[in-house]
């Protein structure tokens, strides 16, 4: 049998890690204190339907994804790669900058 709590916090905290944000963060999307994130992380609340779905909404998420006993691979996988992409990027533009200070002072 399924633990609906252990779902909805392996859910959420995985959920919020792939997105980047903090409990404070999702706390403040939701409009609930960091405390009852936590709480909610760790198995000791349950959040009521509204909060739920408000939760869901801040997670980028359907609600019944936050029991569901899928992994985000996917999700994960495209995360990643926007992150690197995006660390690329960085990375390309300061290689020109300094390539361009060096032509500078070269010349």
């Amino acid at each position: 049998m399924t633990n609906l709590r252990a779902l909805l916090s392996d859910n959420t905290r995985k959920r919020r890690k792939l997105l980047d944000i903090s409990q404070a963060k999702l706390a403040e999307k939701v409009d609930t204190s960091t405390h009852y994130i936590a709480q909610i992380e760790q198995m000791n609340k349950f959040p009521s339907v509204e909060m739920l779905e408000r939760i869901a909404e801040a997670l980028e998420m359907d609600s019944p994804e936050l029991f569901s006993t899928q992994v985000f691979t996917e999700e994960a996988i495209k995360c990643v790669q926007d992150k690197v992409q995006a660390d690329l990027d960085e990375v390309s533009i300061a290689i020109k900058k300094r390539i361009t200070e060096i032509k500078i002072i070269k010349n």
